[in-house]
């Protein structure tokens, strides 16, 4: 990428990160955003916005997800180090590579093999070790390596799904957007040994999650 570019890039990176500032307040998170990237996981053509505050398209229908969201929902996740950190829709690998910085180890699941293929040359390409990806079908989850300290939620469901609950550890904690298929709530979900208890953390707008115990998936049903 020519300098002149990548300057433009590094300003811009800086000025959403002091306009992040002011809803996302741990610092680590955006340190970590700070040190990803957002350029290589978008299409070549959509780079000189990387790093705008909106969602922007990655091809099958698909979005990264606005900057905001992405820092509110990590944010909420209330990572420490040391957890093992479930992320169901990888899409790009941005959120991925976020939750590798701020967590022991990283599980992504991806409906879309395509996607899912790109976004772990990427994150190989740049170095993230602990992650590891899967490309599912009808699976919400990934239940072979669970239990879950943390759970991240990429796309929308019409209700908490229950295979995600049973994969998430006591204490754990599970953001996800819930609603309709246009719009939702993001909503945390804390695992305690009386039941789950949910705090709402705002209106939020997301792809629709599709699969077992989420929104069927239009072209099977």
């Amino acid at each position: 990428m020519a300098r002149a570019a990548m300057g433009d890039l590094n300003r811009a990176r800086a000025s959403l990160l002091a306009d992040l500032a002011k809803d996302v307040k741990d610092a680590r998170v955006l340190e970590a955003m700070r040190r990803i990237p957002r350029e290589r996981f978008v299409p070549d053509g959509e780079r000189y916005a990387a790093y705008q505050n909106y969602p922007l398209p990655i091809g099958y229908g698909q979005t990264i997800s606005q900057p905001l969201i992405v820092g509110l929902m990590t944010q909420a996740l209330l990572l420490t180090g040391r957890e093992k950190v479930l992320e169901v829709g990888t899409g790009s690998g941005y959120q991925t590579a976020l939750l590798s910085l701020l967590a022991a180890s990283v599980v992504t699941v991806e409906r879309l093999v395509p996607l899912a293929r790109r976004a772990e040359e990427v994150l190989g390409e740049l170095g993230y070790e602990n992650i590891v990806v899967h490309a599912v079908e009808e699976t919400v989850g990934w239940p072979a390596s669970a239990p879950y300290e943390a759970i991240i939620v990429t796309a929308a469901a019409p209700e908490v799904p229950r295979d995600l609950l049973e994969q998430l550890a006591l204490g754990g904690r599970l953001v996800i957007p819930v609603g309709s298929r246009n719009l939702q709530e993001l909503v945390r979900i804390i695992k305690t040994p009386e039941g789950a208890i949910r705090h709402n953390l705002g209106p939020c707008r997301f792809v629709p999650l599709l699969g077992t115990d989420a929104w069927p998936d239009a072209a099977n049903s």
